[in-house]
């Protein structure tokens, strides 16, 4: 029969080892703060979510205290590294596919992506009133908005929304074959990352506070693109 001593150095050893993080999952790190985003640099917030992203595909993610997380920033507030221009794809939540915690991100959605006064006024809020000091236009493979951009489809609103992924369509050339239709997945692919160029440029021509912050270093807009079969991320 074991002591009362060695079962309670046993009971202490399991309880131990039960609460270790798994192996290559990180600790639970600190809620951005604002002189943290105050130190941070546009490339700085660009390679943490690379990395988060890299994090992500590996699934190794960050194992986070998010009640922990909502507690701080609903008593400190918020101060975000990145602002993300996303479409509403479920694939493609920025949280998860950057892997990153409450109060980390400004998440704009919406289908293909596209920008308009509202998402711009957004974005300037987030930067020049707020202090993130990165932008990312996020698309991805496989997205509906720009098939029904390639298809030209009618139904209600949409009719309006895939109007403004059209000029990505008209500006790409015909891509494995002459089928510009979302039949075929190598067109839609090109249009899309046609189409976030064009967002990103959206975002520097239609908000002069955005532009005057950019010529002068204060903020960077930049896009990437989705692999929704793979989760990676692909930055240009």
């Amino acid at each position: 029969m074991m002591s009362t001593a060695s079962v309670l150095f046993l009971s202490l050893t399991l309880f131990a080892c039960a609460h270790q993080p798994s192996v290559g999952i990180a600790a639970d790190p600190a809620v951005m703060t604002k002189a943290k985003q105050n130190q941070m640099t546009a490339d700085q917030a660009l390679q943490v979510l690379k990395d988060g992203n890299a994090r992500f595909v590996s699934g190794n993610t960050v194992k986070r205290d998010l009640p922990a997380q909502v507690k701080a920033t609903g008593h400190d507030g918020q101060f975000p590294l990145a602002s993300i221009v996303s479409c509403i794809d479920s694939r493609s939540a920025p949280s998860q596919v950057f892997d990153q915690g409450v109060g980390d991100l400004f998440v704009a959605s919406v289908a293909g992506n596209v920008v308009n006064e509202d998402i711009l006024g957004s974005l300037e809020y987030a930067s020049k009133v707020a202090g993130t000091k990165l932008i990312v236009i996020l698309g991805h493979t496989h997205c509906g908005g720009v098939k029904g951009a390639c298809d030209a489809v009618e139904l209600g609103n949409l009719t309006q929304l895939v109007g403004k992924i059209r000029p990505a369509v008209n500006m790409t050339p015909d891509v494995h074959g002459s089928d510009r239709s979302s039949k075929n997945h190598h067109f839609v692919d090109e249009v899309a990352e046609n189409n976030v160029k064009l967002q990103v440029k959206a975002v520097l021509d239609k908000s002069p506070v955005l532009r005057d912050m950019a010529q002068k270093g204060q903020i960077k807009v930049v896009g990437a693109m989705l692999d929704v079969e793979t989760g990676k991320i692909r930055f240009f």
